[in-house]
């Protein structure tokens, strides 16, 4: 076990001078689940792959349990890694697959033994040591990928986005049992997934990247309600914030549309410094709902979700038709095509022009 820092790391691809990870600066404590989460392209299994060693660091360092390994070769930085593919042996049984690892390092055989027989019992593989992984399911197939990595009991798991392959449900329950696994192993372990929800369920910490730059680190609770800026506050919660542009008028305060909307003391004061202009507000869909008098609006689509329900709703807003996501509850009576009202009854996030919350 170990703790992981980057300290101002950078990847330039040849060909470009925009860093695909840009001055990266993160530390991950001993024992922790770190969630590297972000939309395609945002640099996450770049910085994954600058930790294993598969990706140069062009500036900048990494470090495993204090030591600089941003020149050490991929094999000697203890680290295990789980891909998406699984990247099974396919002509070699599960138990062999687990052990190849070992028997390449020269473990002695009833050593080797003991080691696959303890993973595949934490993992519930011990009746399929003798199957090959085409005798698998892909939650079978990604629980072998997890022993090998297991057995080695590396310093530090490194994972890219392991459960992309799975159907929904078994996703579900996967990552359950991964981030139970890594509870009680205790290995510092570094995560990646474009799935926020995946991100939010599973990490000690999550950490935001766009664009190769880090936007947000902190715990999930807090992501979800103190967004750093505009792009956190839209990529982190499911079904996303509501995002509306609206013109602060000085004194009279935001409006969206014609429903006058109550801020906090610190945010408040700090817009009240601000010139009035264009500002960005954002409101969770749990945080409107239809109440008997507040904006008036059209229900366009009602998804209906069992324990909960959501509203499409078209209102007018500065003129335009603007589209809001109400969540109501989960026998909701109400159908497309209802007139309704809808009211705020939680927390306002403001975004200045530049996209930087406003307030606390």
């Amino acid at each position: 076990m170990a703790e992981v820092r980057y300290e101002n790391a950078s990847r330039i691809y040849p060909g470009t001078d925009i860093p695909a990870v840009g001055s990266l600066n993160l530390d991950i404590p001993d024992g922790e689940l770190l969630v590297l989460v972000g939309p395609s392209g945002s640099g996450k299994s770049t910085a994954l792959r600058m930790l294993a060693g598969l990706e140069f660091v062009d500036q900048g360092s990494v470090y495993i349990d204090n030591k600089d390994v941003t020149l050490t070769p991929p094999q000697d930085r203890d680290i295990a890694m789980v891909f998406q593919n699984y990247a099974l042996y396919p002509n070699m049984t599960v138990q062999a697959n687990m052990g190849f690892a070992l028997k390449q390092q020269g473990v002695p055989k009833e050593e080797r033994a003991e080691r696959v027989r303890e993973a595949a019992r934490i993992l519930d593989l011990e009746p399929y040591l003798d199957r090959k992984p085409k005798n698998l399911s892909g939650g079978q197939r990604q629980r072998v990928a997890m022993g090998r990595a297991i057995v080695r009991r590396p310093q530090v798991f490194l994972m890219d986005e392991p459960l992309s392959n799975l159907d929904a449900k078994l996703r579900v329950q996967t990552r359950t049992e991964l981030a139970d696994l890594q509870a009680r192993l205790g290995v510092t372990t570094v995560y990646v997934t474009h799935d926020q929800v995946e991100a939010m369920t599973m990490g000690h910490r999550v950490a935001v990247l766009k664009d190769g730059i880090l936007q947000q680190v902190d715990r999930p609770r807090t992501l979800y309600s103190h967004p750093v800026n505009l792009f956190v506050a839209g990529f982190i919660g499911s079904p996303a914030m509501n995002l509306v542009e609206v013109s602060s008028e000085g004194t009279d305060g935001l409006r969206l549309g014609s429903l006058s909307l109550s801020l906090d003391e610190q945010t408040a004061h700090d817009l009240a410094a601000r010139s009035p202009g264009a500002y960005t507000v954002g409101v969770r869909p749990e945080h409107l709902q239809l109440a008997g008098e507040g904006i008036a609006g059209e229900v366009t689509v009602v998804e209906e979700l069992g324990s909960e329900s959501y509203l499409h709703v078209t209102v007018e807003h500065q003129g335009a038709q603007l589209l809001l996501v109400v969540r109501a509850e989960g026998e909701t009576m109400t159908q497309r095509g209802d007139n309704v009202q809808i009211s705020c009854r939680g927390p306002v996030h403001v975004f200045a022009p530049n996209g930087e919350r406003i307030g606390a």
